[in-house]
């Protein structure tokens, strides 16, 4: 068994996989990467399995140790990483020696990184996962869902491959340049017609009230017309529509039920690159049917076959 050391850790860094489920008939949320493309990205390059345990560090103020030479993956955005001070750039593999240190900064771009190890870091199944959700204190490390703290270690247990690159072609645009798809949702008919024309042809500002619950937005007020919702289940990526008018979209810690009216949702691929932006990004929506979503998220997987 292999073992890094954290050195420093803050409260956004946390171990994660591809979430937990099968389980939200119970009122237990999925958890897992937000960024779910970046860390099936930094598990390709290890040959680990796509849901494989990772480090989610976000905005930085990560560091490691390397207890005994060993090979690992960084993916995703970013964040000023140093080997042993040397500027290290993410969408690689790469080795690392015996009392080496990696250490993650600031964003230069993007908000999350993916540190992926040799077969996935080693930590209790609870509920089938070890994703972090700190609100319902599963997973992570103490099976408690506590974030990654200074002096723990991670373990893991698989062999070095050689280090290798994600084909530039395939790193996905962390910029709020292209729009967000959102597959329309079972209230779109009950928002007025101008709200409609606006929720599609107005930008709309990240706020800084996030967290990995869900993004609030800021822009034209969306008025809903439509009868008193029950609250029914929420899927991820729910464009959900409060009396304020104002949108929130719920990411993988959301709650598991709610009775706000809703846009629809964004399409995984949509909400993979929504996790990598910044408070003050602007952003517009493209409604899409499903048909279009699967078409995207089949030709994205596809680049892993083989």
């Amino acid at each position: 068994m292999s073992r890094l050391s954290i050195e420093a850790s803050t409260p956004l860094c946390l171990l994660q996989d591809a979430g937990r489920f099968g389980v939200r008939h119970l009122g237990v949320t999925q958890g897992g990467a937000l960024d779910w493309v970046s860390m099936r990205w930094a598990n390709w390059l290890l040959g680990n399995g796509p849901g494989a345990a990772v480090v989610e560090v976000t905005l930085g103020g990560f560091s490691l140790i390397a207890e005994q030479d060993c090979c690992l993956a960084l993916a995703g955005a970013d964040l000023d990483a140093r080997l042993d001070g040397q500027p290290l750039k993410p969408w690689r593999s790469f080795s690392m020696n015996k009392g080496q240190r990696l250490r993650l900064n600031a964003p230069l771009h993007g908000a999350r990184a993916y540190i992926a190890a040799p077969g996935g870091f080693k930590a209790p199944q609870v509920l089938g996962s070890c994703a972090s959700v700190v609100r319902e204190e599963l997973g992570g490390l103490d099976g408690l869902g506590s974030p990654l703290a200074k002096g723990q270690q991670l373990e893991y247990g698989g062999a070095a491959p050689a280090p290798k690159e994600v084909p530039e072609a395939f790193w996905p645009d962390f910029t709020d340049r292209l729009p967000l798809d959102l597959l329309l949702g079972a209230q779109i008919g009950d928002f007025s017609g101008m709200s409609l024309f606006e929720a599609f042809n107005r930008d709309w500002t990240l706020d800084s009230r996030a967290d990995r619950m869900g993004i609030r937005l800021l822009g034209p007020v969306l008025q809903y017309q439509g009868p008193a919702m029950i609250s029914e289940g929420i899927p991820l990526g729910a464009v959900q529509v409060p009396p304020d008018g104002q949108p929130i979209v719920l990411l993988n810690d959301r709650q598991t039920i709610g009775g706000y009216p809703r846009l629809g949702a964004l399409t995984p691929l949509a909400l993979a690159r929504m996790a990598q932006m910044l408070p003050g990004s602007v952003v517009r929506f493209r409604p899409v049917v499903q048909e279009i979503a699967w078409l995207e998220q089949r030709a994205f997987l596809e680049r892993f076959v083989g």
